[in-house]
């Protein structure tokens, strides 16, 4: 046993171990948010969100999972709302402050990027904590691309990929059913079904958010009442 174990629960500081108990208390956090599956398809990119309402007083459309960060890049998360919420006004600030400067769009893996040091800053200092999300972005540059960061800021490229509850069920089927070929109806329709089998069948269309970008296009999340054409 360590002397003074707790003391390694007070701060963002490494235990003998090397392990950093706040960033684990983290990504606890996102593992209690709902389910998103995100998907690189052979035209662009989807989102496919469950918006995780229990209190049945709650109206669903108050929340919101896919997010447009830019015309061709686009954002989901999973965690704690606020810090979400937070995460995504930062990173579109990002990008429209890239493109008022250098009258250019940022690159997906450069905003990635950015939103990753962001998140990184949180576990380096005493009196702040981790952000407790995980988000998926998205876009199309000069390829289709997406990328996971976690509440550690650590950056991963992936060709699908899935964050919050029931990710090891997200992940067995993607494995399964992914293909590079498949088409963006294909794929939305493939995130519905995992959120469907997450939430054993109970899902309703209007519980989810879908976006998506397609090349030639920019990226849109859909209404309810295109959503409702999946269901």
């Amino acid at each position: 046993m360590y002397p003074n174990i707790q003391a390694y629960d007070r701060g963002v500081m490494f235990n003998p171990d090397g392990r950093l108990f706040q960033v684990e208390y983290a990504k606890s956090a996102v593992t209690r948010g709902g389910a998103v599956v995100g998907m690189v398809t052979k035209d662009g990119v989807a989102f496919v969100a469950h918006k995780n309402v229990d209190d049945p007083l709650v109206v669903p459309s108050s929340m919101q999972k896919v997010f447009r960060i830019d015309s061709h890049i686009g954002a989901a998360y999973s965690g704690m709302v606020a810090d979400g919420l937070h995460l995504v006004e930062e990173t579109r600030s990002a990008a429209q402050s890239h493109r008022l400067v250098y009258n250019e769009v940022k690159s997906v893996e450069a905003i990635a990027k950015a939103l990753s040091s962001t998140m990184l800053q949180a576990t380096f200092y005493g009196g702040v904590r981790p952000y407790g999300v995980s988000l998926l972005l998205g876009g199309i540059d000069s390829e289709r691309k997406l990328f996971e960061v976690d509440p550690a800021g650590s950056l991963l490229g992936y060709k699908a990929d899935s964050i919050g509850s029931g990710k090891k069920i997200a992940t067995d089927i993607l494995n399964k059913e992914y293909k590079d070929t498949i088409s963006t109806d294909d794929a939305i329709n493939l995130g519905i079904k995992i959120l469907n089998k997450i939430n054993e069948g109970k899902l309703t269309g209007d519980r989810v958010d879908i976006g998506y970008i397609e090349s030639g296009g920019e990226f849109s999340v859909l209404s309810e009442q295109e959503i409702s054409k999946y269901f």
